[in-house]
């Protein structure tokens, strides 16, 4: 596998491709669910704005919290949705799941310039066992792949 850096990837290379990027949306949480502190959102948004000016599908998956495999309402990523939003200027497509059906169907109606945030990877066990059936229902959403959560990239997880 040839590793590159985002800016080896040109127009030719992501105009209408579907690109999923791990990034790493872990920020922290008040009570009322706000997010009290956006720097990690801010850190991929160069990442995320380039894929958007070369006209690719952004598909965006992070982890939030550790919800042990489990579905945890407080953990869902909506908050970094809306804030995402607020700070690219436009709307961003969250999707209730990570892998199946539905998630399948809105990475296939995707625009160019569109950006999909699928919900919290570690709501699934497979996330964190690594497991690699998990992993190829990830990849198959995907023509390109990125690695732009760099705190996360040492983790044996399905994602990274």
């Amino acid at each position: 596998m040839i590793k590159r850096t985002i800016e080896d990837l040109k127009d030719n290379q992501l105009e209408g491709k579907r690109v999923l990027v791990r990034v790493d949306f872990n920020v922290p949480l008040n009570e009322e669910l706000e997010i009290t502190d956006d720097t990690r959102i801010k850190a991929a948004l160069p990442t995320i704005k380039y894929l958007i000016s070369h006209q690719a599908k952004v598909i965006l998956m992070s982890h939030l919290g550790r919800p042990k495999g489990k579905v945890v309402e407080k953990l869902r990523l909506d908050p970094v949705a809306r804030r995402l939003s607020e700070l690219l200027k436009q709307d961003i497509k969250k999707v209730n799941d990570c892998i199946g059906e539905e998630v399948e169907k809105v990475v296939s109606n995707m625009q160019k310039g569109e950006v999909v945030l699928l919900e919290n990877l570690r709501f699934y066990p497979e996330e964190e066992k690594n497991d690699y059936e998990f992993s190829k229902k990830l990849a198959n959403l995907a023509d390109v792949f990125i690695n732009d959560a760099f705190g996360t990239a040492h983790r044996a997880h399905a994602s990274t």
